[in-house]
C-alpha cells in the first residue's frame, strides 16, 4: 500500500468506531489493519465487513488490543478511560502513535498518559474537530483580553446517550479560558447550581450541560459583561468531523518525537 499508514480502531461497534472505520477506509493516506471490541461482544472473532452487514474485509475483530496494536502505526481510541490507559501502555511499548478522543479522564489518568508519552506520541483532545480547536484558541484570546468583570459560562449540548458531563470539549474550553486569565480551572470551576446558591462568585467559570435527542455537539462560550455579551459558538452536525480530525492527528504523529500533544500542535497553533 505504498506510504499508506496502518490504523487500528479501538471500539469498532460504537457510533464513533463505525465513523472512524469509514473515514480510514475512504482515505488514500491510511488503511485499516485491525479493530477491537470489549470481551464478550458479539463481533469478536468475526470479519469486520461481515459484522457491519457487508462483504468480507479481511480485517478481524479482536478482544485483545495487543493483537491489533502490533500491526499498526497509529491507534485511534474513543473508548473509556480504563481502556484507554491500558491501550496507552501497549502503544508506548510498540512506539505507536496513540490518538485519544476518550473523555472523562481524571488528573491521575492524564498523569499516567504523560508517563506513556515519554516513549511514544500521544495526541489527545476532548474534541478533534478543526472548528472546535479554533474556538478554543479564540476563547483563550478573548479571556486574556477581558478582565474578570466579564462572567464566563460554557454551555454544551449533546445527545441523550452521552454519559459524562461536562463534556470533554467543554472542559477543554474551560481550560483555555483559565489559561487566558492566568488561573487554575480547578479553583474557579462552577459546575453545580441548584436551589439557593447565592450570588455568582466573581471570576468563576460556569458550566451547563444539556442532554437530549440526537444532538451531535454544540458549545457556547459566553462572556457576559454589564450591558454586553460576547458569544463564541461551534455547532457540529456530522460526527465525521471528529473522525477526520482524529485521522489527521494519526498521520501528523508519524515521525514526531515522543510526547503528549494536543490538536493545537497538529494544526500548527501550539
Amino acid at each position: 500500500m505504498g506510504n499508506s499508514i496502518g490504523i487500528a480502531v479501538m471500539g469498532a461497534s460504537g457510533r464513533m468506531g463505525r465513523m472512524l472505520i469509514d473515514t480510514v477506509n475512504a482515505s488514500d493516506a491510511a488503511h485499516l489493519v485491525g479493530v477491537t471490541e470489549r470481551p464478550g461482544h458479539d463481533w469478536i472473532g468475526q470479519d469486520l465487513g461481515r459484522a457491519l452487514g457487508g462483504a468480507a474485509s479481511g480485517v478481524m475483530v479482536h478482544d485483545d488490543p495487543l493483537e491489533v496494536i502490533v500491526k499498526a502505526q497509529a491507534v485511534i481510541d474513543f473508548t473509556t478511560p480504563e481502556a484507554t490507559l491500558a491501550h496507552a501502555q501497549l502503544t508506548a511499548q510498540a512506539r505507536c502513535v496513540h490518538v485519544i478522543g476518550t473523555t472523562g479522564l481524571r488528573d491521575a489518568d492524564i498523569a499516567a498518559l504523560d508517563a506513556s508519552a515519554r516513549h511514544a506520541v500521544i495526541v489527545r483532545a476532548g474534541n478533534m474537530s478543526l472548528g472546535v480547536n479554533l474556538l478554543t484558541r479564540l476563547a483563550q484570546e478573548v479571556a486574556h483580553a477581558l478582565d474578570a468583570e466579564f462572567d464566563v459560562e460554557i454551555v454544551e449540548s449533546h445527545h441523550r446517550h452521552k454519559v459524562d458531563a461536562p463534556s470533554g470539549t467543554a472542559l477543554m474550553l474551560g481550560e483555555a479560558v483559565a489559561r487566558g486569565r492566568g488561573v487554575d480551572l480547578s479553583e474557579v470551576s462552577d459546575r453545580g447550581r441548584d436551589g439557593i446558591t447565592g450570588a455568582r462568585k466573581p471570576g468563576d467559570i460556569g458550566f451547563s450541560a444539556i442532554r437530549g435527542g440526537d444532538i451531535v455537539g454544540e458549545h457556547d462560550v459566553i462572556f457576559a459583561g454589564a450591558g454586553e455579551r460576547i458569544v463564541l459558538s461551534h455547532i457540529a452536525t456530522d460526527r465525521a468531523i471528529f473522525a477526520r480530525g482524529a485521522l489527521k492527528a494519526a498521520l501528523w504523529g508519524q515521525g514526531q518525537a515522543p510526547g503528549h500533544y494536543s490538536m493545537m500542535s497538529v494544526l500548527g497553533l501550539a
